[in-house]
């Protein structure tokens, strides 16, 4: 309420019955509109939106002859633009309007979420530069579209992260109905500009194996990346597009992060905010070792062995091929076994621990939450997909059974982490137990702890100097847990957002399914694993936090 105080008419501070009436002014406006038309035609807008981009850039993938690239473009131009004005609109209007946001939820984009937002943002924008070097050479025989959409894009980019980086806590009062059909805009342009990330990467990664006959594949490719007789004017061409197509992942990623904000900003519409206290949490590195260090091992295994595979899976030697396959499918056993192992651990001291479970509503959380298992279908898919298949044919050879093996431990490591994360993210912190049994128990550690009172304005403030800070065994126990997980979450994402597709390389499933088949299960499924693993790492570094 001290907003209140800088309002016309209020010269000093507002008594006890005006804050009471404003509040109550706050929750009759939040109740109309949670019971007005602004969620339905939201809704609407974000489905519709978000059906004729799949179609359109399904289309364009796929029937690249009548609906071309540069259509998928031009449509993506105008959503980024609209979605840009309503961002301005927001900023220089909504935002500043008596009252518009006298509320704010503390839980909804913390810094650190959107610090990793402005990371991806700002590979992204180097993707995008790097488009625009590639595609300037074929302005003479291509269509200046293919220039424009990443221009548009590096803009929108920029300005969006801005938006999320000051904007992501609002929980807007005014403009209601407007603010939510620009934010499910907003939600629904991001998802599209992730499908269209997302079908060029996959069809830039999907190699037809030489067996294969699907000649209209290649040609859907081919047309796909462009037009194949035009020629690029200068000679570092070449050079730009593999440097883009490794940039690939971090505005994949950056979409779904930035959906994820778009979506809790929309949750908090109108939303009257209960608990305003902010935890102070910190993060102290020093709190743990052993788990870090595991993790970083982890890390340096897996980069060296992925190098190595990317190496010699591009060999015609067969048996380099297959030593790569081999080496491969065994290191992300022996990582998704000791993260399975260190999971149980978890989970074991979740048994043990005390704290409470987390009542309040908090979209955030919900959020996490829904996305982790939802993502976590994806991996699940292709696990299942492999594992009906070799039970059906029968298990020949090593690299089948190891295979096979690798399918099961992902399907395990997937619900023990799921089951981890949700715990974690569903307690009370321990510092906030801690605080709370201090105050119940103050005659009982008087001897142990020192409060001594600090004059600050008009507040009082009490200084608990005691060593409650350092963490228990519990709490160490956990913060190892969580920073070796992280770790090994970064590896499993690393891998196959930049290239590993052992789903290709090794022809089993494809033999059972057939090529066409199998490349649409992939190319589905794959990308939510990927998602997976990132906002898993995102999820259990908050777990660490507030452990």
């Amino acid at each position: 309420m001290e907003n209140m105080q800088q309002l016309p008419g209020f010269s000093h501070p507002p008594s006890a019955e005006l804050q009471r009436e404003s509040v109550h002014h706050i929750e009759a406006v939040a109740e109309r509109a949670h019971h007005g038309g602004g969620w339905l035609l939201s809704g609407i807008i974000c489905i519709n939106v978000l059906i004729l981009g799949c179609a359109i850039v399904s289309s364009s993938a796929f029937n690249s002859v009548i609906i071309t690239p540069v259509h998928r473009q031009i449509f993506l131009i105008v959503l980024l633009l609209l979605t840009l004005l309503w961002m301005l609109f927001y900023t220089v209007c909504t935002h500043r309007k008596d009252q518009a946001v006298l509320l704010k939820d503390s839980h909804a984009g913390p810094l650190w979420l959107r610090a990793g937002l402005l990371l991806f943002g700002l590979l992204s924008l180097l993707m995008d530069i790097f488009k625009i070097a590639n595609y300037v050479g074929y302005l003479h025989c291509d269509s200046p579209v293919k220039v424009a959409f990443p221009a548009v894009q590096a803009v929108f980019l920029l300005y969006q992260t801005y938006f999320f980086w000051i904007h992501s806590k609002d929980c807007v009062q005014v403009h209601t109905n407007f603010t939510r059909c620009g934010l499910t805009l907003t939600l629904s342009t991001n998802l599209v500009v992730w499908m269209a990330a997302v079908t060029e990467e996959s069809l830039h990664q999907t190699e037809a194996p030489h067996f294969n006959t699907n000649v209209t594949y290649k040609m859907y490719r081919a047309s796909y990346d462009g037009n194949i007789k035009c020629k690029c004017s200068h000679s570092a061409c070449d050079t730009f597009k593999e440097a883009f197509y490794y940039l690939y992942p971090f505005i994949i990623e950056y979409s779904m992060f930035a959906s994820a904000m778009a979506y809790v900003m929309w949750k908090n519409v109108g939303r009257v905010v209960e608990d305003q206290h902010h935890h102070n949490i910190k993060f102290r590195p020093k709190d743990v070792c052993f788990g870090p260090v595991m993790g970083i091992l982890l890390v340096l295994v897996g980069l060296v062995t992925f190098i190595l595979y990317e190496v010699d899976i591009m060999e015609e030697d067969y048996e380099r091929r297959q030593r790569a396959l081999l080496i491969h499918f065994i290191v992300n056993i022996v990582i998704l076994c000791l993260m399975s192992l260190s999971t149980v651990v978890g989970c074991i001291v979740y048994r043990l621990d005390q704290r409470e479970h987390v009542s309040e509503k908090n979209p955030t959380r919900s959020l996490d939450v829904g996305l982790l298992i939802g993502a976590s279908m994806g991996q699940s898919i292709l696990s299942y997909f492999t594992i009906v298949a070799v039970a059906a044919e029968g298990v020949h050879g090593h690299l089948n059974a190891l295979n096979l093996v690798s399918a099961v431990v992902i399907v395990l490591q997937l619900g023990l982490q799921n089951y981890f994360i949700i715990e974690g993210l569903n307690r009370e912190p321990f510092h906030v137990m801690q605080e709370a049994t201090l105050h119940t128990n103050a005659h009982a550690f008087q001897e142990q702890v020192d409060v001594s009172e600090v004059q600050e304005g008009n507040k009082t403030r009490y200084l608990f100097t005691s060593d409650r800070d350092e963490p228990n065994w519990k709490r160490r126990v956990l913060k190892e847990v969580c920073a070796f997980l992280l770790m090994g979450n970064v590896i499993l994402w690393i891998m196959p957002a930049f290239g590993a597709r052992p789903q290709f390389d090794h022809p089993f499933e494809i033999h059972f399914y057939n090529f066409t088949m199998w490349a649409a299960i992939v190319n589905i499924g794959l990308p939510f694993g990927i998602f997976y693993r990132m906002h898993s790492v995102a999820s259990l570094f908050e777990v660490y936090l507030i452990s």
